[in-house]
């Protein structure tokens, strides 16, 4: 299809027309030109599709479809194949519906545990979150579905989302808040971007030229088309200058009406609205080209794979000889989500699924199995009569496994928590049934981290996250040994809310919210202040144990611009078949930067036989070694030794090696009245131009010291005089030469030499 040829016929009020939605879910057809509507779709962990049979304002209730595990999930399985398949398969589901695009994958950093949108979100790292949504987008668009990676950008909160501004510094937004969305595009070049409500640094998402337009495209090389979240538009011309595309919903036409009267009235150029409707046409009829309407979709199969999915997703937060569980024993399962599991998140990505099935179901037949409610999740109430009934069941029983977690009330678009407590009612029924028996294990249903007064009490946890629509067989599937647990942690679960990083300023002042925490987001915050969490970035437990050895380098020695491989051994020692996820960390031995520890630069997810050993090789680029430069605004490895970290978390780390990186780029230096002997020390090429003059200043504060007091002349050292000499300025000089040198003559010494040097 030749799309120049239909934009070169379009008139100015079709192409404005085409930069809006012609209702919540579709774009506009242009008849005249056999221009058709495409229909997008909520996601990104199942279809959310309105039932086109009905009226369409976006309220009816959705196509049934199948619920898979939402991204706190997925992100946990670590396993970048098993994303991309269950990427495909929403892509066959779309292709069966006539959904262009899903809406998805939600890439923003898990900032806070408070953020009520955590649950459709992987992570707190932005080299996870990397990994996750490449494979995401990739099965999804290699069924030629377009993706619409989202939120676009720093969309980190749910309170006053639609109006407040994310206040971060560049370097911040570089290594964390962009970084995850970089690495999707450039690798997995998704569609389409849907910008947040937010603002950033003052100027709406949806305004903002420096993301939507010099960055995303220009830097990144996006070549798709940028829609607005519903509702996010502010003022549509400022908009579509600064690269928002499409409008959705549309606005009855009075947004395109601004549009052509803007360019009629030579405020906007029309290249620009021709722009925005090229791109709209280009993913148009790059779906329209490859549509496959006699696509299948089984239901039932999509269901399996998402029993699949889950089961790598679990992960094991503590066992103490209690899991698995022996089948055809005395087991009492209580708690509401037993019989009713809680396993998607509220809002607009909450899936009309076709099947729902529960622990209870799922355990059918297994086990000699009894069941108490033990809570409501109505209300946060303490139940006594149902609390009574549990302890009776779990009494009796062998072992009590409690299903609890986070209502629906709790997290959900649209708002955020308030603390980090699941409710009282679930854990006054632990804290009782654990002091009654002793062999009890709690299974986890929440989208993000949670208190646990009861840890100790409690012999076995099972974190199943939001596991979608076949979670209580997937738990089954985990809890009796059927599968070997062998999700990690995607974030840090701290002890309190209290801990967080962001903890003293979430959430903002009015429509500000400032992230003075930085680049130390999760265990970056955590690691660096030693601080003591219930479970670290990266943990996870299996029915077997692994051990690793044999760390190599490629090398000891390299420049930035070459590439470091490294391998390790890893050997099942267990009895059981399971795998492993190696976490690669990098961190910097002694740096002039403030930098986290160590940053996770590399993973695998290895399968393993009992006694089987396998290699796992890493590929590290520059990029590994880098900090985010503002002076130079590029990444920047500083010369110096880092430490390569393999670990079975972040904070357990089992080999180390050193290597050392030589930057191929001096960062720029002009040496001033300002800069401290100590700085001008560290450039061997300035130190030798004015030795004479640093040999003066030395002996003149030495005996300017001495000439204070005598008597401490002992302590008046070499030592001291560089120390005291490290921090002067050079103008220091000046009060503490002998006189021959002026500012003049000082000034003009140092232009000389960085004509010279710099």
């Amino acid at each position: 299809m030749n799309v120049k040829k239909i934009l070169s016929e379009m008139t100015l009020e079709e192409k404005a027309g085409l930069c809006s939605g012609s209702d919540f879910w579709h774009t506009k057809a242009i008849e005249r030109l056999g221009v058709p509507e495409v229909m997008v779709s909520d996601g990104p962990h199942g279809l959310r599709s309105q039932d086109q049979n009905l009226d369409n304002p976006g309220i009816n209730d959705s196509i049934k479809a199948v619920c898979f595990p939402a991204s706190c999930a997925m992100a946990a399985s670590f396993d970048r194949k098993l994303i991309y398949e269950m990427g495909e398969a929403i892509g066959d589901e779309c292709q069966h519906e006539n959904i262009s695009t899903i809406l998805g994958p939600a890439v923003n950093i898990k900032r806070s545990p408070l953020c009520g949108r955590n649950f459709e979100y992987f992570s707190e790292d932005p080299y996870l979150a990397t990994e996750m949504a490449t494979n995401h987008i990739k099965g999804v668009q290699s069924k030629n579905i377009g993706t619409s990676m989202k939120h676009f950008l720093a969309n980190n909160q749910e309170h006053r989302r639609m109006s407040t501004s994310s206040e971060i510094d560049e370097r911040t937004l570089r290594e964390i808040y962009l970084a995850a969305f970089e690495g999707a595009v450039k690798n997995a070049k998704p569609w389409t971007i849907m910008c947040s409500y937010n603002g950033i640094n003052g100027t709406l998402a949806s305004e903002n030229k420096k993301y939507l337009t010099d960055i995303l495209r220009g830097e990144w090389g996006f070549d798709g088309y940028v829609m607005s979240d519903w509702g996010a538009v502010n003022d549509r011309i400022k908009g579509i200058e600064a690269g928002l595309d499409l409008e959705m919903p549309g606005s009855n036409g009075v947004n395109d009406s601004r549009i052509v009267r803007a360019v009629k009235e030579g405020i906007l150029d029309e290249k620009i609205v021709d722009q925005a409707a090229e791109r709209i046409l280009n993913i148009i009829y790059r779906y329209i080209k490859n549509r496959q309407p006699d696509t299948k979709w089984d239901m039932e199969a999509h269901h399996e794979l998402a029993r699949k999915i889950e089961g790598e997703c679990m992960v094991l937060l503590k066992n103490e000889g209690i899991l698995p569980l022996k089948k055809g024993s005395r087991i009492a399962f209580i708690g509401e989500f037993a019989g009713i599991p809680r396993y998607q998140g509220g809002g607009s990505s909450y899936v009309n699924s076709f099947k729902i099935v529960s622990a209870m179901s799922a355990a059918d037949g297994i086990a000699d199995i009894t069941y108490a409610q033990g809570y409501g999740n109505n209300e946060d109430i303490i139940n006594e009569e149902l609390i009574s009934k549990a302890c009776e069941v779990a009494k009796s029983a062998e072992v009590a496994v409690i299903f609890a977690g986070l209502p629906d009330s709790f997290e959900s678009e649209g708002y955020d928590r308030i603390h980090m407590s699941i409710p009282n009612c679930q854990n006054e029924l632990i804290k009782r049934i654990a002091k009654i028996q002793p062999n009890t294990v709690i299974v986890l249903h929440n989208g993000s981290p949670i208190e646990m007064p009861w840890a100790e009490d409690v012999k076995g946890i099972l974190e199943a996250y939001l596991g979608g629509q076949a979670v209580g067989e997937a738990c089954v599937d985990v809890l009796f040994g059927d599968v070997n647990p062998s999700g990690k942690l995607p974030e840090t679960f701290p002890r309190k809310l209290q801990d967080s990083p962001s903890y003293l300023y979430y959430g903002g002042e009015g429509d500000k919210s400032e992230y003075r925490e930085g680049v130390f987001v999760g265990y970056r915050y955590y690691d660096k202040k030693d601080m003591d969490v219930l479970f670290p970035f990266g943990y996870g437990l299996s029915y077997t144990t692994f051990n690793y050895s044999n760390l190599k380098l490629s090398s000891k020695e390299i420049k930035d611009t070459d590439i470091l491989t490294v391998s390790v051994d890893v050997t099942n020692t267990g009895d059981k078949e399971g795998k492993e996820i190696v976490e690669l960390y990098v961190g910097e031995k002694e740096s002039n930067i403030i930098r986290p520890l160590k940053e996770l630069r590399g993973f695998e997810k290895v399968s393993l036989k009992p006694g089987e050993m396998k290699t796992v090789t890493f590929i590290l680029t520059k990029r590994a070694f880098s900090y985010y430069n503002t002076e130079i605004k590029d990444w920047y490895a500083e010369s110096g030794d880092y430490q390569i970290l393999i670990g079975k978390s972040s904070r357990d780390i089992v080999l180390n090696e050193s290597i050392y990186v030589e930057a191929s780029r001096k960062l720029p230096f002009k040496l001033t009245v300002n800069t401290t002997f100590g700085d001008l020390l560290e450039r061997p090429e300035a130190v030798e131009e004015l030795k004479s003059f640093i040999d003066l200043v030395k002996v003149s504060m030495g005996e300017q010291t001495k000439g204070k007091d005598q008597e401490k002349s002992v302590a008046i050292s070499d030592d001291m005089n560089i120390a005291m000499l490290k921090y002067m300025p050079i103008r220091g000089i000046l009060s503490f030469g002998d006189g021959s040198i002026t500012y003049d003559k000082l000034t003009a010494m140092l232009d000389d030499i960085n004509k010279k040097l710099y």
